[in-house]
C-alpha cells in the first residue's frame, strides 16, 4: 500500500531513519543515491529519475556519460535494493513505512507496512472493506507522521543541565584534564602539570586545597582516548591509567593510590579501562589487545576468560559504562580519532546495539538516570567537542553547550546530581625550527605569525608554506609566500580531512574535504586556481600523498569500516584499490621504490609498514611501532632518511632513521609543554615547520541537585 502523497513528512522521517542505520552510515555514496531518489520523488520530479541524470548529478559523471559503457547507476541501484532489503529484515523490521526501489526503474515507492491478505478473501469482501482500509491507512499514515514528528522535535525534552550551578574547581596556569568525581560527589580528581610534570591531583570542591598524589612518581598518564581517572566505588582510592614509557601496549594497566594520600600500587594489571557496576558486584573492563576485548567478571580480571565483544582489528571500544540496572554496558566504538559512536551490549554478550549516529569524535559517556545519557561529541565541521545529551529511548541527540570553549572530559557522581567537566580553549600555531647534524645545540623554535589566528597541518613547498585554518564554521587552506598570506580555498561547513599535500614539482595541491556528509578529493593549482574534484565516491580518511610521477594521488578510504589505500588518477579516471591491508596516511619514497603507511592502532601503538608499487612487502629496519598520534612520516631528499614523531601520547620529538643502515637519531629536544601534532621538512632537510597545540583548561563542577 503506497503511502499517501499528502504525507511527505512521514516519508522523509522514514528516509532519515534508514540513512541513520549503520549500513547506510558506512556508505556515503549509497546514502547520497537514496536521498536523491527519495527527495526528487517527494518533490514530484519523477521525470528527473533517469539513468543519464542520476549518473551526472549523483555519481558526478560527465554530461556525455554513456550508460552502455558505464553501468554505475544500474550497479549501484542493485546494491541499493539489496541494502534496503537487509535493513527491513534487521533494524527496520518494525518500521511503519517501507522504502522500495522496484526493478527496472529508479522511482522509489513508500508503502505502509500491513499484514498480507488471506488468499481465501474474495473480491466482494475486498470491495466492501476497501473504503475502510483506505480510511485506516490514512489514519495510520497520520499517526506515523505524528510519531515521527514528536520523535524528531522531542517536544517534551528538557535540557538536563538547565539551571545547574557552575563552579570552577581549578584556576591554575596551564592544563588540567581528565577530571573524575567520587560517587558521593565529595572529591574531584584530575591530571595537572602544575609542578612541571603531569600528576594525579585531588581536591574537595570549595575547600581551595589541592593535593598532588603522585608527585612525579607515576609513569605516562595522559591518554585522551580513554577514561584515565576513576574513583573506587567507596571513594577511598583514586584509580588511574598508566603506561610505562617506551613499552608495548601490554604494559598498560590501572594503578591505585589512596584518596587522602599514600603509596601508589597496581590495581588491575593488563587492564586498559574499566567500570564497576553501581552495586560494585560486577566489573566490566577491556584490555589493550587488538580490538579492545571487553570482559565482564565478578571483580577480578580473568585473562583466560572469553570476552563478550571484540572489535575488528584497527577499531576500538573504549569508555565502558554500566547501566544503573546492570542490564547493559555502554561503550564508545569505532575508528580513532573521529569515526566513533556510543553502543551498548548485554553483559552476557550478543550483538551490540548502536545508540548514537554521529560518526565523529565521541567520548566520556555518563548516565544521569535510566534514560538520560550525556557525552562529548564533535560537530560535522570538525569543531568541538561539546556537551551532548539524549533520551536513550528516543535517541535524538541535543547539543547542550555553545560558544568558543570545548569540553575534553566528563564524569558524573552516582545518581547524576553532580557532573565534573574539563573546559578547554585549545590554540594551534605554527613554528619554524632549524635542524643540524647533531642536537648538541639547537636554537629554540620561532613562532610563524600568520593572518589566520588558528593554523595547523603545515606543508612546505618551494618558497611557500601552506596550512589549514578554522574559522566561521568551516575550514580553509592558506598560503604564505613572500611574506604575504592568501586564502586559496574555503567552503562553508567544510572540514579538511587529514592535511593537504603538495605535488613533487610544487605546482599543485591535493586535499580531502568533507562537505555535506560527502568526502571529496580535490586538486588545485598552487595559487588556488582551478580547484576540481577528482574523487567523490570514496569515504576518505587521513592525508593524501602524491605519487612521485605526479600522475596519481594515494589516499586511504574506508571500505566496510576498514581503511585501504586507493590510487586516484588526477586526470579524472576511476579510483582503484592499491592495498587491501589496513592502511592509512601513505608517504612515497621520492624515487617511487616503495610507499610507507600506518597500520591499525593496537592498544596505544600502531605499526609502520611499506610496500612496493606492485604491492610486495618492503622491509623496514627497526621502525615497527609508534605511539598513537604520530602518524606523519616524511622522507628526506634522496629517500634514504625517514623522519617521524616518537615519544609519549602527550609529548613527542622528531627522530630520523636511516633506511639503509637502520641507525636512528633524535632531531629535536623540545620542552615538555611543546606538544607537536604535525610537521613538515624543507626540501633541503635543514628546516622543519611544526604544528603546536597549547591547551588552557580548567575543571568545572556542575551541581544539578538544586534543579
Amino acid at each position: 500500500m503506497p503511502i499517501a502523497p499528502t504525507d511527505p513528512e512521514g516519508a522523509r522521517g522514514e528516509l532519515e531513519l534508514v540513512l541513520a542505520s549503520p549500513g547506510f552510515l558506512r556508505n556515503e555514496r549509497m546514502s547520497r543515491f537514496l536521498r536523491f531518489l527519495a527527495e526528487r520523488h517527494l518533490e514530484g520530479s519523477d521525470n528527473h529519475l533517469k539513468e543519464s541524470v542520476i549518473a551526472v548529478e549523483v555519481f558526478r559523471r560527465r554530461p556525455d556519460h554513456d550508460p552502455a559503457q558505464d553501468s554505475i547507476v544500474r550497479t549501484e541501484a542493485s546494491r541499493l535494493r539489496a541494502r534496503l532489503a537487509e535493513y527491513y529484515v534487521g533494524e527496520g523490521k518494525d518500521d511503519g513505512i517501507v522504502i522500495e526501489l522496484p526493478k527496472g526503474g529508479y522511482i522509489p515507492v513508500f508503502r505502509l507496512r500491513n499484514p498480507a491478505s488471506s488468499p481465501r478473501q474474495g473480491r466482494n469482501i475486498r470491495q466492501r472493506i476497501g473504503p475502510i482500509v483506505a480510511a485506516v491507512a490514512v489514519a495510520v499514515a497520520l499517526a506515523i507522521a505524528a510519531i515521527l514528528w514528536v520523535q524528531k522535535t522531542e517536544r517534551f525534552w528538557r535540557n538536563p543541565i538547565e539551571g545547574a550551578r557552575f563552579q570552577t574547581v581549578t584556576d591554575f596556569d596551564g592544563t588540567e584534564q581528565e577530571a573524575a568525581v567520587s560517587r558521593d560527589g565529595k572529591f574531584v580528581a584530575f591530571l595537572s602539570g602544575r609542578e612541571g610534570h603531569t600528576d594525579v591531583w585531588v581536591t574537595q570542591p570549595g575547600s581551595g586545597q589541592f593535593h598532588n598524589l603522585t608527585r612525579g612518581s607515576a609513569p605516562e598518564l595522559v591518554n585522551p582516548s580513554v577514561r584515565v581517572l576513576e574513583f573506587s566505588p567507596d571513594g577511598s582510592l583514586v584509580l588511574f591509567w598508566v603506561r610505562k614509557p617506551g613499552s608495548p601496549s601490554s604494559q598498560v594497566g590501572i594503578w591505585a593510590i589512596p584518596t587522602l594520600g599514600g603509596q601508589a600500587r597496581p590495581y588491575l594489571g593488563g587492564v586498559a579501562e574499566f567500570d564497576w557496576s553501581l552495586d560494585a558486584s560486577r566489573l566490566a573492563y577491556h584490555t589493550a589487545d587488538s580490538g579492545d576485548p571487553l570482559f565482564v567478571s565478578d571483580g577480578t580480571p580473568h585473562p583466560q576468560g572469553q570476552p563478550i565483544f571484540t572489535a575488528p582489528a584497527g577499531l576500538h571500544s573504549h569508555f565502558p559504562l554500566w547501566a544503573a540496572d546492570n542490564g547493559f554496558i555502554y561503550f564508545v566504538h569505532g575508528a580513532l580519532p573521529d569515526k566513533l559512536d556510543i553502543w551498548r551490549i548485554k553483559p552476557a554478550g550478543g550483538l551490540p546495539e548502536r545508540i548514537t549516529s554521529h560518526n565523529r569524535r565521541v567520548s566520556h559517556p555518563v548516565l544521569l538516570n535510566r534514560r538520560t545519557l550525556m557525552y562529548l561529541a564533535g560537530d560535522p565541521d570538525g569543531s568541538g567537542p561539546w556537551l551532548y545529551s539524549m533520551d536513550i529511548e528516543r535517541r535524538v541527540p541535543h547539543r547542550l553547550t555553545f560558544g568558543p570553549d570545548q569540553y575534553t572530559s566528563l564524569a558524573a557522581a552516582a545518581g547524576g546530581k553532580r557532573l565534573v567537566v574539563t573546559r578547554a580553549s585549545p590554540k594551534r600555531t605554527l613554528w619554524r625550527l632549524r635542524i643540524g647534524d647533531s642536537r648538541a645545540w639547537l636554537p629554540p623554535p620561532d613562532r610563524i605569525s600568520l593572518t589566520p589566528a588558528t593554523a595547523f597541518s603545515p606543508q612546505l613547498g618551494p618558497d611557500y608554506l601552506i596550512c589549514v585554518s578554522s574559522a566561521g564554521g568551516g575550514e580553509s587552506i592558506w598560503k604564505r609566500a613572500n611574506g604575504a598570506d592568501t586564502e586559496l580555498w574555503s567552503a562553508s561547513g567544510a572540514q579538511i580531512i587529514g592535511g593537504p599535500a603538495i605535488s613533487p614539482d610544487g605546482g599543485r595541491i591535493a586535499f580531502s574535504a568533507r562537505q555535506r556528509s560527502q568526502s571529496l578529493l580535490y586538486v588545485m593549482q598552487a595559487d588556488g586556481a582551478d580547484p576540481r574534484v577528482v574523487a567523490d565516491s570514496l569515504d576518505l580518511q587521513g592525508s593524501p600523498a602524491w605519487t612521485p610521477d605526479g600522475r596519481s594521488i594515494t589516499s586511504a578510504a574506508n571500505d566496510h569500516g576498514v581503511p585501504h589505500l586507493f590510487q586516484v588518477p588526477v586526470d579524472g579516471g576511476p579510483a582503484t584499490v592499491f592495498l587491501r591491508d589496513f592502511s592509512v596516511d601513505p608517504a612515497w619514497q621520492p624515487s617511487g621504490r616503495f610507499v610507507v603507511y600506518s597500520g591499525p592502532d593496537i592498544g596505544t601503538t600502531f605499526s609502520v609498514k611499506a610496500v612496493t608499487p606492485e604491492g610486495a612487502i618492503y622491509p623496514l629496519p627497526r621502525l615497527t611501532t609508534l605511539t598513537r598520534g604520530a602518524r606523519r612520516l616524511k622522507f628526506l631528499p634522496g629517500g634514504r632518511g625517514l623522519v617521524f614523531l616518537r615519544g609519549s601520547i602527550e609529548h613527542k620529538d622528531l627522530w630520523l632513521t636511516d633506511l639503509d643502515t637502520g641507525a636512528e637519531r633524535q632531531l629535536t629536544n623540545l620542552p615538555n609543554d611543546f606538544d607537536i601534532r604535525d610537521f613538515d621538512i624543507s626540501a633541503d632537510g635543514r628546516e622543519v615547520v611544526l604544528e603546536r597545540v597549547q591547551e588552557r583548561s580548567d575543571i568545572v563542577l556542575l551541581d544539578l541537585a538544586g534543579k
